[in-house]
């Protein structure tokens, strides 16, 4: 189905966020696409064979590994069910991509997210709605910045305080912020906020 003029301005804001948000997790994104604007953006829609939302899949590869990907799916089915994340896994699958982000129109279905929690050992998604993504939540002003601890880091931070990940204050998994950093179960995020006495305020959280 071809998309009207507002759903093709609201795609362009989406799409922007969802490049940021590639960017901000380490994958390799040029300022050229960031920086696309709306003309840019209506003219190479307009050259899509479907001019549908299917023709935004987005693939990336990592800047530090090039071998780990992701792949970035709109489906153009409003209601995305089963048939639809087998048929991106199959996909994904077949050219060994083992992260993914689902942006719909409305929340998947039961069956769809018991789906993904099925293969959730081997394939990681994140699902947005669309509404999610027209704006980068990581450039709220009352968002404090937030990093993502290496492994490394993580270990050498616990073994400095003597703590247990599970010791540490939480962060759920479907946190705004979270799903921004695709953060899975386990993980630490440094959040660096704002202080009027020592400059600046530090905290970590702890992914459940």
């Amino acid at each position: 189905m071809v998309l009207s003029e507002d759903e093709v301005k609201n795609l362009y804001r989406i799409r922007k966020t969802v490049l940021q948000m590639l960017r901000d997790r380490g994958y390799l994104v040029s300022d050229l696409e960031i920086n696309n604007t709306i003309e840019e953006f209506k003219k190479e829609f307009d050259n899509f064979v479907g001019k549908d939302r299917e023709d935004l899949v987005i693939n990336k590869c990592k800047k530090d590994n090039p071998s780990e990907q992701i792949y970035v799916f709109f489906p153009s089915k409003r209601k995305v069910g089963v048939g639809e994340i087998k048929a991106y896994t199959k996909r994904m699958h077949s050219q060994k991509v083992f992260n993914a982000i689902l942006v719909c129109q409305e929340k998947i279905t039961e069956f769809a997210q018991r789906s993904i929690t099925e293969i959730s050992s081997q394939f990681h998604w994140v699902v947005f709605q669309e509404n999610e993504l027209l704006f980068n939540v990581t450039e709220h002003e009352l968002v404090p910045v937030h990093q993502v601890l290496t492994d490394a880091e993580k270990n050498a931070l616990l073994e400095k305080y003597t703590l247990e990940g599970t010791q540490l204050p939480k962060i759920q998994v479907d946190d705004p912020v979270a799903k921004y950093y695709g953060l899975k179960p386990g993980q630490v995020v440094k959040i660096i906020k704002p202080s009027e006495t020592a400059g600046r305020y530090v905290t970590y959280r702890y992914v459940v």
